[in-house]
């Protein structure tokens, strides 16, 4: 077992000042802790018979589809407007300064499919509310969502009802 704390770097006064971004490329360049975090982020959601693994673009992407195959489930993707090429459904949430829109395909799952949400990072919960309103709308039913990093101090926690894990707390 590895310390994944060490693999996360702050990053000061990015994207904006007075923000510190944590980077988790270095993370997911490491065999080792990339693999540990996977295991750990599907661990709690192996026995709930989880049809498909929902990832939020674009880094959720890059761990849904390991929990996937963890837990033995499909993967999905919530992607920004105009990625997808078939028919979707779309949810507008807001933001601190703005609104901003995630869309899924319509038919990404059956009706009553019990879904995984899977992200890099969970700060204000905006984008996990969303994507939770989202999979619902197209007839899924949300029975968790993973993160591999929680900023905690940003309460975004408090915006799921669901059962929620992260793997690293900040």
């Amino acid at each position: 077992m590895v310390d994944l704390y060490e693999y996360i770097v702050d990053v000061p006064d990015f994207p904006e000042k007075g923000v510190v971004f944590k980077d988790i490329t270095p993370l997911l360049a490491s065999r080792e802790a990339f693999l540990q975090s996977v295991d750990e982020m599907a661990e709690p959601f192996i026995s709930l018979a989880v049809d498909i693994v929902v990832g939020i673009e674009s880094r959720g992407f890059l761990l849904a589809g390991s929990v996937a195959e963890r837990i033995g489930a499909g993967v999905g993707l919530v992607r920004k407007p105009g990625k997808l090429p078939r028919t979707t459904v779309s949810v507008t949430y807001d933001l601190e300064y703005g609104t901003d829109t995630l869309e899924i395909h319509a038919d990404a799952f059956d009706d009553g499919a019990r879904v995984l949400i899977v992200d890099d990072v969970l700060a204000t919960g905006g984008t996990l509310a969303a994507s939770n309103d989202l999979i619902v709308k197209a007839g899924g039913i949300v029975v968790g969502a993973t993160m591999l990093v929680e900023l905690s101090f940003l309460d975004g926690r408090s915006r799921f009802d669901g059962l929620l894990h992260a793997v690293l707390t900040y």
